[in-house]
């Protein structure tokens, strides 16, 4: 028997951040909406999602004008605490048709992105029109998430 070599992902929250690094100008609809869904409607928004199926399809749809990749739960609590808005709203409509997404951490109740700034020396040496495993800043980055999104502190 040929024993399968695993390579085992570090241990993560089960939470992926995705950040808009292109603009949204020229886009088709289809794309625009999809990072509605994210909820990234300008460039450097950042958005914490959960990591399944749909998420990563939905992912995958956008990949050429996000970056994303596991976040770690020091990062985590650290970007809710320096860029979390704190939701002040009500969390449904009027007519209770519609419930608000929120993002809940230590009974607090935030805004489900964090407006964040460029980040210090760039996203990549070959810039925003390439991959980053080419040397830019564009798709999966697995383990650097955590240094790009504390660079965009």
């Amino acid at each position: 028997m040929a024993e399968k070599k695993t390579t085992a992902a570090p241990a993560s929250s089960g939470r992926i951040a995705i950040v808009l690094v292109r603009g949204m100008v020229g886009l088709t609809q289809e794309i625009k909406d999809t990072l509605q869904m994210l909820r990234l409607g300008h460039k450097n928004y950042c958005a914490v999602v959960a990591d399944t199926p749909v998420n990563r399809g939905m992912i995958q749809k956008v990949k050429d004008y996000v970056t994303y990749g596991p976040i770690s739960d020091a990062t985590f609590t650290e970007l809710v605490a320096k860029r979390g808005e704190e939701f002040k709203a009500r969390l449904t409509d009027s007519k209770k048709k519609y419930s608000y997404k929120v993002l809940e951490v230590a009974g607090k109740k935030y805004k489900p992105y964090f407006r964040l700034n460029p980040p210090r020396k760039g996203f990549g040496r070959k810039g925003i029109k390439m991959a980053f495993k080419v040397g830019g800043g564009l798709g999966f980055r697995g383990d650097k998430m955590d240094d790009l999104i504390m660079r965009m502190l």
